[in-house]
């Protein structure tokens, strides 16, 4: 399956780009996604526990699953004023 993947701040950095196209097996749970993130883009590991994930613009929990052509947004905190 294919999905689109976003990512925004230090989440650009660590994947090498604001927008793929990401290829996986199968349908994966958003915790197993976040595993497969890890192994597929080690430099985001560390930034894994404080990025929330949004499926086609609405944050999700681990236990979603992620289908096919969804839009997988990666949301680091922000800081500033």
């Amino acid at each position: 399956m294919k999905v689109r993947l976003l990512a925004f701040a230090s989440a650009v950095a660590a994947i090498g780009s604001a927008e793929r196209e990401w290829e996986l097996a199968s349908d994966l749970s958003v915790a197993e996604l976040r595993q497969r993130l890890a192994l597929d883009y080690p430099a985001i590991a560390p930034l894994l526990p404080r990025i929330a994930i949004a499926i086609d613009g609405a944050l999700v929990h681990s236990s979603m699953v992620v289908r096919d052509g969804a839009e997988v947004a990666l949301l680091p905190p922000v800081s500033g004023g």
